[in-house]
């Protein structure tokens, strides 16, 4: 036989094989994807047959929250390994460090969810008006805002992140360890930027399933770096701290080489054109203006978050390590929100795209329902097993995290709430009222119950002030549980007040969003 048909034979041979493979992983890709959409549609089922919830839109929501709470729940499951492997290598000390250099890494994290929110907002929109060609125009006015904002924190926290830490903490070791992580991760900070843009791009366009395919490859492999990195493996020397931030620097860039090709290859609903023009000020300017109040609410945030981890480090830290580790265990229950508000975010946009206001209501208040009975659901689960879920992670003090874990559990219905309706009021482009709910929550309520928790006559200096003041009355623990269930269902309150009076409607048509062609 000839050379040339040896290699045709194994050609044949190599097509038939490629596409055996190809079908099996389809076929077992098929089988995940049907075992996961029965498991989420039993909640929007029984509310369906109980009445409480309009089959087709509640359904609707599901299939597109669901990808969402899959790459969420990869997310936190990330975030939870990271704690549970440094509290078993290194302990509570670097637990608390882990927690306080993640804040301000959480600070770009929030500034990319906030650029993102505007990006969805306005694809979903232009989606639902069919101008695709102006929806890809919007992806690239994000990712030039997504640089310009994810650099400079790159390079602030690289070179300050001792100083950073210090503002929080006198601790030693606390310091050390979330200087080391802060300095790391932060190099990660605009491959993390332009993935949220992706996805948020993707899902404005109803598609939430790529963003969740991606995340199924690039979180697993965090996981294992992460693991390899920490307790070192074979030929790789332990890292502790710093591994877990140079697993999350390793696959946050790989999920953003994906979402890249993804978009520029063209197969997608909306696409990224690395050619033509660059800036569109009309839809720039409409993507800053939803994105400036998510922004500042996520600043407020997280600036609010920087006085009450200080308080909570000033009652110990084991105090500190126990709240980390709850907020990490109940985050499972939190995170379906973040599927819902995507979800209501994506129908509510692209029903006033297509000029049907009453459906945008209806999929706000449909999202919420099935969302609440999720929530809830899993919340009970992590509440009954507490205890030995938080003995896990190598924490000298169990009972106290387990008590932070069912006090996160009463405040799962308010965030849930608060989280979906915000991307309700997202999707038509009324970002403002979520901004003062956290103001109202978080300044107003949250930060002056806390520090009512510190010892009487516990002197605080006020960074870059200079003013000293003992506003202690030495509450403890009540307050600061007091805290943090109120702060929740007041900016419940305020987004769910702000969707039932239907003035995001107004907010809709006044918008620029698909006008012109500038």
């Amino acid at each position: 036989m000839s050379q040339s048909k040896i290699n045709a034979v194994h050609n044949s041979v190599g097509k038939r094989h490629s596409r055996k493979l190809r079908y099996r992983v389809r076929t077992r890709c098929g089988v995940v994807r049907g075992i996961l959409r029965r498991l989420v549609n039993v909640f929007p089922e029984g509310l369906a047959r109980l009445g409480l919830v309009d089959r087709e839109k509640a359904f609707a929501s599901t299939d597109l929250a669901a990808p969402v709470m899959v790459t969420g729940g990869l997310r936190i499951l990330l975030r939870v390994t990271d704690f549970l492997f440094v509290g078993i290598a290194l302990g509570d000390a670097a637990i608390a460090g882990l927690e306080l250099g993640f804040q301000y890494y959480f600070i770009g994290f929030g500034l990319s969810l906030a650029v993102s929110s505007g990006t969805i907002s306005v694809v979903s929109r232009l989606q639902g008006a069919d101008r695709p060609g102006r929806a890809n125009l919007a992806v690239k006015q994000s990712l030039w805002l997504a640089l310009l904002i994810s650099v400079p924190l790159s390079v602030i926290s690289w070179q300050y992140p001792e100083t950073l830490l210090r503002l929080l903490t006198d601790n030693a070791a606390t310091v050390r360890y979330g200087s080391t992580y802060l300095a790391i991760v932060m190099l990660s900070m605009v491959p993390r930027f332009w993935s949220m843009v992706a996805a948020r791009a993707l899902a404005g366009s109803a598609d939430t399933r790529t963003p969740m395919y991606v995340r199924l490859l690039s979180v697993p492999t965090n996981v294992l770096l992460n693991a390899v990195l920490i307790f070192g493996l074979g030929p790789v020397r332990p890292m502790g701290i710093a591994g877990a931030a140079w697993g999350t620097v390793i696959a946050n860039t790989l999920a953003a080489v994906i979402f890249f090709g993804l978009l520029v290859s063209g197969r997608y609903a909306v696409r990224l054109r690395l050619g033509g023009r660059q800036l569109v000020p009309s839809l720039l300017t409409e993507i800053v203006r939803v994105a400036l109040p998510l922004s500042g609410m996520r600043l407020l945030q997280t600036i609010a978050r920087f006085p009450f981890l200080f308080i909570l480090g000033a009652l110990g830290t084991p105090t500190l390590a126990a709240y980390a580790i709850g907020r990490r265990v109940m985050l499972f229950a939190l995170m379906p929100a973040w599927g819902f508000a995507t979800a209501a975010s994506t129908l509510v946009g692209q029903q006033l795209g297509a000029g049907d206001a009453d459906s945008a209501t209806a999929y706000g208040w449909q999202s919420l329902r099935v969302a609440l009975a999720v929530q809830l659901t899993v919340a009970a689960v992590l509440v009954v097993f507490a205890r030995p879920i938080v003995s896990l992670f190598g924490t000298e003090y169990p009972a106290l995290a387990a008590q932070f874990v069912r006090v996160f559990g009463l405040l799962v219905a308010g965030f849930s709430v608060s989280r979906t309706m915000r991307g309700s009021l997202r999707g038509a482009g009324d970002t403002r009222w979520p901004l003062y709910g956290t103001i109202l929550g978080g300044y107003c309520f949250r930060l002056p119950v806390a520090v009512l928790a510190l010892p009487a006559g516990f002197v605080v200096t006020v960074p870059f002030v200079g003013v000293s003041v003992a506003p202690g009355l030495g509450l403890g623990l009540p307050a600061i549980f007091v805290a943090l269930v109120g702060d929740f269902y007041l900016k419940a309150a305020v987004n769910t007040g702000r969707f039932w009076t239907g003035k995001w409607r107004d907010v809709a048509r006044t918008s620029t969003v698909g006008t012109g062609d500038d």
